[in-house]
C-alpha cells in the first residue's frame, strides 16, 4: 500500500475544489441520510443559484423539471462564511461515503439522465497525477459504484417533483382540518343513530 497522501487533499492545497466552489443539490434522499447521521436538520437551505450555470441545464432537462421550484431556488447544502461545504473537514468530507450527497459521490463522473458519460467532468487538476496514473484509479473510483449512485440520485430527483406537487396542491387545496374532523364525527354519528 503506497503511503501517497490521497489526490484531494493534494488538491485542496493546489486550488479551490469541488467541497468550496459548486453548490451542491441534495435530493430528499440525501436530507434523510445525512440528517440520520449528523442528528440534525439545519445542513441545508433553499437557494436561487449565484452561478447561472445552474439555471442552464438544457442538456439535463430533468433537473429543471424536477429540483427548481417557482422561484428558482433548490435545497443545496450551506455553506461556511469562506464557501467551504459545511461538511468539509481538515482532512475532507467528514460524511461517510454511502451517507454524501450523490452528486458529491458521483464526481467526477458526468452524467445525465441518460447515464454515466464517456468523458469525466472537467475540474480535477490533472496535472498532479504521478505519470501514467489515471482519474478514477488515484480516487478509487468505480464504474459500477457511479452507475448505481446515478440511478439512485434520478430516482430521488423525480420524488422532488411529487414532492413540490404535493406541497403546491395543498396551498391551492388546503385541508382545513376541523372541518374534515366535524365532518367525519357527524357521518360517524349519523351512521351509529341509523343501526
Amino acid at each position: 500500500m503506497s503511503n501517497e497522501e490521497f489526490l484531494c487533499a493534494r488538491c485542496a492545497r493546489h486550488m479551490k475544489t469541488c467541497c468550496q466552489t459548486p453548490e451542491i443539490y441534495v435530493t430528499p434522499g440525501d436530507v434523510e441520510r445525512i440528517a440520520n447521521h449528523v442528528g440534525r436538520r439545519d445542513f441545508f437551505h433553499f437557494r436561487v443559484p449565484t452561478d447561472p450555470i445552474y439555471l442552464e441545464e438544457d442538456d439535463d432537462p430533468v433537473w429543471q423539471q424536477h429540483i427548481f421550484r417557482e422561484d428558482n431556488s433548490r435545497r443545496v447544502l450551506k455553506k461556511t462564511l469562506d464557501s467551504d461545504c459545511s461538511f468539509l473537514g481538515p482532512q475532507g468530507c467528514t460524511l461517510p461515503l454511502e451517507v454524501r450527497p450523490l452528486v458529491c459521490r458521483l464526481y467526477p463522473f458526468d452524467y445525465d439522465e441518460r447515464g454515466i458519460r464517456d468523458d469525466l467532468a472537467t475540474g480535477c487538476p490533472l496535472e498532479l497525477l504521478r505519470p501514467g496514473q489515471q482519474l478514477l484509479v488515484a480516487l478509487d473510483m468505480k464504474i459500477d459504484d457511479a452507475r448505481r449512485w446515478h440511478k439512485q440520485l434520478y430516482e430521488e430527483i423525480r420524488v422532488e417533483k411529487t414532492s413540490q406537487q404535493m406541497a403546491k396542491d395543498e396551498a391551492d387545496f388546503p385541508i382545513d382540518l376541523d372541518a374534515l374532523t366535524s365532518c367525519t364525527s357527524a357521518t360517524t354519528t349519523a351512521l351509529s343513530t341509523d343501526q
